[in-house]
């Protein structure tokens, strides 16, 4: 009998990283939830644990390398391995470029991007111990295709992201590590929320009318559910793609065509 994958999810205590662990535990993986919210991922835990799913948690932040080798640590000690690491933990302010403050431009930054840089090395430091291969799998979004006006910095943000997924996926394929990210579009969560009241201040409109507007030129006619997000990462976390890497995959119902 074969032993149970263990999938590690970053900013998983709700929103899309929820979905994602959600999908992964269907999928037959122990899965290790990380949250900088502690009072979020009890919650989740307890969730999880409701419904009989093998699950773990660590309170961690994304910015800081030692709590990403904590983390992977907590893994290894709770279930023996890491064979999926999903770098999900990201944030996003909405302002001009002219206006953006030098603050925020850390925080995104920080957290978007060093915090998969200290994902992937935690990671695959781990599953180069294991010798048996593994995937990481990074959030990445239709900015990272495509610059969107008042969110300049998150869009640089996914842009590198989608750098380093190629620049790990070449690294790494000596070791059978596979590096991947997903590209969500327009997915109804507290982010977009928050990106819809923030755009109220700039463009002059009421709740609810920026996230109407980005969504208008949807080609399938709907905005994302987490669960579409979680059907591209359970594929990217399967064996049916072992041939694919270095890839950052758009799943945005026809928004951005690459």
């Amino acid at each position: 009998m074969s032993k149970q994958k263990v999938a590690i999810i970053t900013g998983s205590g709700q929103g899309i990283g929820k979905g994602l662990a959600e999908r992964l535990a269907k999928d037959g993986f122990a899965i290790v939830l990380s949250d900088i919210n502690e009072e979020v991922l009890n919650e989740t835990v307890k969730e999880f644990e409701g419904k009989d799913v093998k699950v773990t948690s660590y309170v961690g932040n994304v910015t800081r390398l030692e709590d990403q080798i904590e983390l992977v640590q907590k893994a290894v000690d709770t279930f023996g391995s890491v064979d999926v690491f999903i770098n999900n933990a990201g944030v996003e302010q909405v302002a001009p470029l002219t206006v953006v403050e030098p603050k925020a431009v850390d925080a995104i930054l920080d957290i978007n991007v060093k915090g998969v840089i200290y994902g992937i090395q935690a990671a695959a430091n781990q599953m180069k111990k294991q010798g048996t291969g593994g995937k990481i799998i990074n959030a990445c979004s239709i900015a990272g295709h495509q610059g969107f006006e008042m969110l300049g910095v998150y869009s640089a943000s996914k842009f590198a992201v989608k750098g380093l997924t190629q620049a790990a996926a070449k690294e790494l394929a000596p070791d059978k590590i596979t590096v991947n990210a997903y590209c969500p579009g327009i997915v109804g969560t507290t982010m977009w929320e928050r990106i819809d009241e923030e755009m109220m201040q700039y463009m002059g409109t009421k709740k609810g009318e920026a996230f109407e507007k980005f969504s208008e030129g949807i080609a399938l006619g709907r905005t994302q559910t987490p669960e579409d997000v979680a059907n591209l990462v359970s594929f990217l976390a399967s064996s049916d793609s072992n041939y694919i890497t270095g890839q950052s995959i758009l799943t945005d119902g026809g928004m951005v065509f690459n």
